[in-house]
């Protein structure tokens, strides 16, 4: 929906909407099947479970798992289903008692001033389930009480107590806890929709953008990547999801980022990547390769631990380009321009693998790098030219 209003812009929102309409579905049947989507979501699907008992020793986690109208069905029918068990108690306490018969005689103008029910007013099933529901949600109209006639009444009244507040408590701390789910607040953290390989610090690297939307931050961000592809051992095992971490890098190091502005995460390509050796005619959408990365860290605001994941496939990364700075001062502060996010420009990148790199440096030599002579290079003040003054000057009282 914010992408729809313009507020975010399209190439680079978490949603199922991010996804490119114009590129043709045959396209996508070729590729590999994604292990994670772009928006997070894991592409798995568990069939055969036979001991779907253990969802039900943790039924807290499983109603918060539901979707929405399922949770909503359920919190509405626990409230219906309690109030309607305990009315059939109260209907049969006063049938017992004969309650109901009184009432009947008392309507017939038959009066017998010392008869105490065990519930005023109960005339019927329906009067009883009035009774059920002013019991539990403490309603309370004052046309219906219980009296001390009955124990066994008073002892039903304190059990829909209980029951009640049981009820009550599980079913809001349910809706509670979908309204305020981790996976929400990974909606507005963002990666780009393209990864990027080129040069930096004469090295090879892959690289990619993440930012956050929101001014409260994430305290304690870390962030961690993977390759993930099909594999087969030497004894000839075939695994399928072979899963191979890789550190990622960033400004000050480590993998610990303060995510105040965008930043540019960026991996080593050396001897020990499994991008080692990773040649741009390797980047098409047959190549068994998908990156994934994950954002983790804890909201400001809840002190909740959230997660954003998202993932690129071979002809999801670029060879020979970088970002575009999308941060500039402005007025005494830094301002963010999101609707470059994506952007790339091309740059001088050798066309070979990190190992062909660092077996023959020489062919760095051919690339127009930027270099003090170069023309990428900006001209220093210092050794500038100084700008010659003129040799003449108008006066006013010449021109008078």
């Amino acid at each position: 929906m914010l992408s729809r209003k313009g507020i975010i812009p399209e190439e680079y929102v978490l949603t199922r909407l991010a996804e490119d309409p114009a590129e043709p579905r045959y396209h996508a049947r070729e590729r590999r099947a994604r292990f994670v989507a772009k928006n997070g979501n894991c592409n798995v699907a568990h069939k055969n479970i036979r001991e779907q008992g253990r969802f039900l020793q943790d039924v807290f986690t499983t109603l918060v798992d539901l979707k929405w109208h399922h949770t909503l069905l359920i919190f509405t029918m626990s409230f219906l289903c309690s109030w309607l068990l305990f009315a059939m108690a109260w209907w049969l306490i006063a049938f017992a008692h004969g309650d109901l018969d009184h009432s009947t005689k008392t309507e017939a103008g038959e009066n017998d001033a010392t008869f105490i029910p065990c519930v005023t007013s109960i005339h019927s099933f329906s009067s009883a389930f009035l009774f059920s529901i002013e019991v539990q949600v403490t309603i309370g109209f004052g046309g219906r009480m219980v009296t001390e006639e009955c124990p066994f009444a008073v002892l039903v009244l304190i059990v829909q107590n209980i029951v009640g507040l049981m009820v009550n408590a599980i079913m809001l701390g349910c809706i509670f806890m979908k309204t305020a789910q981790a996976h929400r607040r990974a909606e507005t953290l963002i990666f780009s929709k393209h990864a990027v390989i080129a040069m930096r610090h004469g090295r090879l690297c892959f690289m990619l953008r993440v930012g956050d939307l929101r001014k409260s931050m994430i305290i304690s961000a870390t962030i961690r990547m993977q390759v993930v592809r099909k594999t087969t051992s030497p004894e000839g095992e075939v695994v399928p999801l072979h899963q191979v971490d890789i550190p990622m890098e960033n400004g000050v190091g480590g993998n610990s980022i303060f995510l105040v502005a965008p930043l540019i995460i960026y991996h080593v390509i050396d001897a020990n990547s499994p991008l080692y050796d990773l040649a741009p005619s390797d980047l098409h959408h047959h190549q068994d390769l998908e990156i994934i990365v994950i954002l983790e860290g804890v909201v400001e605001t809840t002190g909740i631990t959230t997660q954003a994941r998202t993932s690129y496939l071979a002809d999801e990364i670029l060879w020979g380009q970088r970002f575009v700075p999308i941060v500039a001062e402005e007025d005494g502060r830094y301002s963010v321009d999101y609707s470059k996010f994506g952007n790339t420009v091309k740059v001088p990148t050798p066309a070979c693998t990190a190992r062909q790199l660092e077996e023959d440096r020489t062919l760095l030599d051919s690339l127009p790098l930027a270099s003090p002579k170069g023309p990428l290079r900006k001209r220093s003040v210092a050794s500038a030219k100084p700008r010659l003054k003129p040799k003449f000057s108008i006066s006013l009282d010449a021109l008078s």
